[in-house]
């Protein structure tokens, strides 16, 4: 798990993770659909808090694209959004950790339902598990805006939507 920022390998390999940037077209002009995280690192942070929805793979065992799927519905409690996905590009996080990104266009419509939980120690040595939501709350924003809210090292993935879609 990788809630604090920390890395975990698996096989020696850095982390993969793969996740959905649902995006709306309209007159105002191109908003996107973003997951704030959950738990007590996460929750009291806005800017900077946010995150597309995504979670980890392996490479191998399942491709980025059903994992980006299946995250999607574990941490926004709805089914993905149908339809062609586009390919936004891969980041590497400070810590280590791939991102894989990929733009599908929804409905504005879609909105959070419930996310899946994960439990950890907290506070940190107590001997106390507790049990949050990986996801809080999710939201509609402009792309301006979503560039304020998402963690620095997921905004190169807005901006790859940006150049595809306008």
């Amino acid at each position: 798990m990788d809630t604090f920022g920390e890395v975990v390998h698996h096989g020696g390999m850095p982390l993969h993770s793969a996740g959905l940037l649902p995006f709306h077209r309209s007159e105002a002009g191109v908003t996107v659909f973003i997951v704030h995280m959950g738990g007590p690192f996460w929750g009291h942070r806005d800017d900077g808090g946010w995150s597309l929805a995504k979670g980890m793979y392996i490479p191998g065992e399942e491709t980025p694209e059903d994992a980006a799927r299946r995250e999607f519905t574990e941490e926004v409690g709805v089914p993905a959004p149908d339809g062609d996905l586009l390919d936004l590009g891969e980041v590497r996080l400070s810590s280590g950790k791939r991102v894989r990104g990929f733009g599908i266009e929804a409905d504005a419509g879609l909105a959070f339902v419930e996310s899946n939980t994960f439990e950890v120690e907290w506070p940190r040595r107590s001997g106390r598990l507790r049990t949050y939501p990986e996801v809080d709350r999710a939201g509609w924003f402009d792309v301006r805006t979503a560039r304020t809210k998402l963690t620095a090292g997921q905004v190169p993935l807005l901006d790859a939507l940006e150049r595809l879609v306008g």
